[in-house]
């Protein structure tokens, strides 16, 4: 599986690479994308498994997210790099950082979902069908299969992920949309709490952040990135950003 993407700025500066959420594909970061090539980076933008210009698949599975995503990074000859996700690519990134916790340099997790640790019982189809086109956007390309499939594994209990959490080693900023996301705030929490070097903020737009509030998700990620990825230094510990279990809200 080939992931279309996008590969912008210079080749030899610190990568960023952006995921998208289900039934969304890479075009959704453009309005943050010129931030982090202001700031000296090389940003890489795929289209997940089933989404956009990547191919389609006739199965779907949350690790073969993970996959591919370690596959584009072999084929660019990427060693080390951030990565940033929404949503599933949110999840496929935190799968990333716990498979691979050495390639991983830092992690911002967008309103990510956070499956059970057991079973809520299953979905109907119709039920599926609903949630889908509750999250998704009619006007981009996806296979509908991709984002059913993704709902139905995250709705099943995965306690396996949950026990991989502490094995996550990036300074982590995990971003929550607050009470108007169907992402529970209080799940997030926990998620927060279990990654060994995670800040929590919460910005209350709902669970498309980086669309409904593009300045203030700007403004938290760059902060949070600062010059420590161009230089390689530890993240930031001052108060003003904090990295060891550190909840706040704007």
């Amino acid at each position: 599986m080939e992931l279309h993407h996008r590969d912008q700025g210079p080749r030899d500066a610190p990568a960023v690479v952006l995921l998208h959420g289900g039934g969304s594909r890479g075009a959704t970061w453009d309005l943050f994308t010129p931030a982090l090539l202001e700031a000296g980076h090389r940003v890489v933008v795929p289209d997940l498994r089933g989404h956009g210009g990547s191919p389609r698949s006739r199965q779907y599975t949350l690790n073969s997210h993970r996959d591919d995503v370690l596959a584009l990074l072999d084929r660019l000859g990427l060693d080390r790099v951030t990565l940033v996700g929404h949503s599933l690519g949110g999840f496929a990134a935190s799968l990333v950082a716990q498979e691979r916790p050495d390639r991983v340099t830092r992690l911002v997790l967008e309103d990510p979902p956070a499956p059970p640790r057991v079973s809520e019982g299953r979905l109907s189809l119709g039920r599926l069908l609903l949630l889908s086109i509750g999250t998704a956007d009619p006007r981009r390309r996806y296979d509908r299969l991709a984002l059913t499939s993704a709902i139905a594994q995250l709705r099943q209990a995965q306690p396996q992920w949950w026990d991989a959490l502490p094995a996550i080693a990036a300074p982590t900023l995990l971003l929550s949309g607050g009470p108007a996301s169907h992402i529970a705030p209080a799940r997030l929490a926990e998620v927060a709490a279990r990654i060994p070097r995670c800040e929590l903020v919460t910005l209350p737009v709902g669970h498309r952040i980086h669309s409904t509030a593009p300045e203030r998700f700007r403004e938290t990620v760059m902060k949070f990135l600062g010059d420590a990825v161009r230089d390689g230094a530890p993240a930031p510990t001052s108060p003003a950003s904090p990295v060891d279990g550190a909840v706040r809200e704007e």
